[in-house]
């Protein structure tokens, strides 16, 4: 059988994420069909679908698309920088930089307004980029020297937040959540606040490509086919920075994707950077999208298979009333109020 070029399989894996992406906005709390999808993203549908779709599903996925693409590329980079497929912006402290610095924010400052959040993590990503690149720096950066520093700058990030969690116990609940990562509960002003930075970061990543490639072969190679090593490694880890930090600002710390999509697009198409930065990007999407919608499912499941169990408990202990509306009416009242103490019953859960 003949074996599918890498573009082929770019195009195939582009299509893949847009269905899934399709299904994936119907998941939830109630199914929408991917027809009915399709309809209200074309503005067919004027009525509660369209709703549930445009103001809550719809920008939670094109978060995911968007981080997905800039996390993706963001880690492609750096391993290409470092010449090692372990690197990531988490393994190099970048992600633990902002996550330290949105941890101070929440927890020394709780009166500070909310947009002071991201702005506080990307300045974080930054200093740390900008630390790392000091310590590194001595007549030229090593790519091994690049990644020891960034290892022990993460250690030294993720030590501060340990101590954060241990001083203030009952007040870093509040900065959990960003600390984990999510892309629930995001809007358009999310959206709008990202888009900037993917849309044109990416496509300038993509435009560096062959010189990332030229500075793969050694920096002695690289500088012999008039490419200035030193200055094309620092704008390119630049761009990698801004795509990681602009990502966790808004979303958290999501550190996996730009460890493994680099890894799989890799694995599809090769080693060409032309080729493997869209590739990472796109994987990146998919790999996010999943991710949300296997938990999203998961977590319909459960809530389904808990409150069986208590409609048949509660079947039992009231199958002496003749009247089914008068069942009907009490088994409602029942459900909210079991659905209000299920915390309580099950701590596990909520944190699902």
């Amino acid at each position: 059988m003949r074996r599918l070029s890498p573009k082929i399989k770019l195009v195939l894996l582009m299509l893949l994420t847009l269905v899934i992406a399709i299904v994936a906005v119907g998941v939830g709390a109630v199914f929408i069909s991917p027809i009915d999808v399709m309809q209200s993203m074309l503005g067919k549908d004027d009525g509660g679908i369209g709703f549930i779709i445009m103001t809550y599903r719809l920008p939670r996925f094109v978060m995911a698309l968007l981080v997905g693409a800039g996390l993706g590329v963001s880690g492609a980079i750096l391993q290409g920088i470092i010449r090692n497929p372990l690197a990531s912006p988490d393994v190099i402290g970048i992600t633990k930089g902002a996550g330290l610095a949105a941890a101070i924010v929440v927890l020394l400052f709780p009166q500070a307004p909310v947009v002071m959040l991201p702005i506080a993590a990307l300045a974080g990503a930054a200093i740390i980029t900008v630390i790392l690149y000091l310590f590194a720096y001595k007549k030229g950066v090593n790519p091994s020297t690049l990644a020891l520093v960034g290892i022990a700058l993460g250690a030294i990030c993720h030590a501060g937040i340990q101590f954060l969690m241990v001083k203030f116990p009952i007040e870093i609940n509040a900065a959990l959540v960003w600390l984990t990562g999510s892309i629930w509960g995001k809007s358009w002003n999310d959206v709008l606040l990202l888009a900037p930075w993917i849309l044109l970061l990416v496509p300038v990543s993509i435009l560096l490509a062959n010189r990332l490639d030229i500075l793969n072969l050694g920096d002695d190679v690289a500088e012999g086919l008039g490419e200035p090593a030193e200055r094309t490694r620092g704008i390119l880890l630049a761009v990698a920075v801004a795509l990681a930090g602009a990502s966790v600002a808004v979303v958290g710390s999501l550190g996996f994707l730009g460890l493994i999509a680099p890894h799989i697009a890799r694995q599809l198409v090769g080693n060409r950077h032309q080729l493997l930065l869209p590739t990472a990007a796109v994987m990146g999407m998919l790999l996010l999208l999943l991710a949300d919608g296997t938990s999203t499912t998961c977590r319909n499941i459960s809530w389904d298979i808990y409150s069986c169990s208590w409609r048949t408990v509660f079947l039992i202990f009231t199958s002496e009333i003749e009247s089914e509306v008068t069942a009907q009416k009490a088994w409602r009242h029942f459900q909210a109020f079991i659905y209000l103490i299920h915390p309580f019953l099950h701590p596990i859960q909520i944190s699902g």
